[in-house]
């Protein structure tokens, strides 16, 4: 069976990317994902959030149920804050853009090398497959954004060069991604809420 993807048109004026990032605390069972549908002029124009089990294995399915929640057809891609979330909750790039079928990028904002050895401390029994799952990511890749500032990618559906032009769409300052900054302050408000 062939799969249908959505094409990616960053030339187009008005573009929407679904941001989704997270904020929990460590004492708790839960974290807080809020996915947020950005237009490229900043305008915000969804909201949608979900939780996820800290050391879990269901972050995925999580941001699978915050994009179907949302019930668009209008999101060209989905920016996240990391792959790695909720304590190595390990999100399966390949299967979330083969389910959503549309281009996927997680970004980091700092250099690491590695996590091999803190999955190995945290899941003393289970390690084996947090590892697998983590190092089937692949590496990140090292992009200069418009503001001067450097970010960690890792992208499927879509060419770096094409994930760095997208990203620059939604940049005003820094480094975050609007749609990703603005989620994590939700988030954030969310979790002292709960």
């Amino acid at each position: 069976m062939k799969i249908e993807m959505k094409r990616l048109h960053i030339e187009k004026k008005a573009i929407r990317a679904l941001g989704i990032a997270e904020s929990f605390v460590k004492t708790q069972n839960q974290s807080i994902l809020v996915g947020i549908v950005m237009r490229s002029d900043i305008v915000i124009d969804g909201v949608s959030y979900a939780s996820a089990t800290i050391k879990g294995d269901d972050a995925t399915d999580t941001i699978i149920n915050i994009y179907e929640n949302l019930d668009r057809t209008d999101i060209n891609f989905v920016i996240l804050g990391g792959l790695i979330i909720s304590m190595y909750n390990i999100i399966d790039i390949e299967r979330l853009w083969q389910r959503l079928k549309i281009p996927i990028i997680g970004v980091t904002f700092k250099e690491s090398e590695g996590l091999d050895s803190h999955i190995k401390q945290v899941f003393l029994d289970t390690w084996k497959n947090k590892l697998e799952a983590y190092h089937r990511l692949g590496s990140r890749e090292k992009i200069k954004l418009k503001t001067g500032y450097d970010v960690f990618i890792r992208v499927k559906g879509i060419n770096t060069k094409s994930a760095e032009q997208a990203l620059n769409k939604f940049v005003l300052q820094g480094s975050i991604p609007e749609p990703i900054r603005v989620a994590r302050l939700i988030a954030r408000a969310k979790l002292d809420i709960v």
